[in-house]
């Protein structure tokens, strides 16, 4: 503070003409400079508390935004948990699907071969006994079995 006090008695020197060898320097110079000095140093304050004022905000500010951020965050990993349990759910039941499937599927594939084979048999007996039989034969020919 006093290098400031200094440079401003300087300057106002220099604006004034008076040199530094000059001893015209009233006490009335003096006391106007001290009352300067006074009013700058309390200007410096108010300034000083403004910015350490705005500072507070911007900390109040920037802890409030880091807060919606944090559950933001926490938001997006309970969404991202909700997505990995329903694509869970979703390959079990295309899983159980599949296998249901194929349960379901192995008897109804047994009954029609079984049949199939029947079926096979039958022609067979009904050709060899249409044979013996013209009418049968007749029949069977019209019906597209012969």
């Amino acid at each position: 503070m006093k290098i400031l006090m200094i440079l401003f008695g300087l300057l106002i020197s220099q604006a004034i003409g008076v040199s530094a060898a000059d001893s015209s320097f009233t006490q009335a110079d003096r006391d106007r400079m001290t009352r300067l000095e006074v009013k700058l140093e309390e200007g410096l304050k108010a300034v000083n508390q403004r910015i350490d004022t705005i500072n507070q905000r911007l900390d109040d500010n920037l802890k409030a935004i880091n807060q919606r951020f944090d559950a933001i965050n926490q938001r997006l990993d309970d969404y991202r948990g909700l997505m990995y349990v329903i694509l869970s759910g979703m390959f079990v039941l295309v899983g159980f699907i599949l296998w249901d499937r194929r349960t379901t599927l192995a008897p109804v594939v047994r009954t029609t071969r079984e049949i199939e084979a029947r079926t096979e048999k039958l022609e067979i007996v009904l050709k060899e006994t249409a044979e013996k039989y013209p009418e049968l034969k007749e029949a069977l020919k019209q019906a597209g079995l012969l």
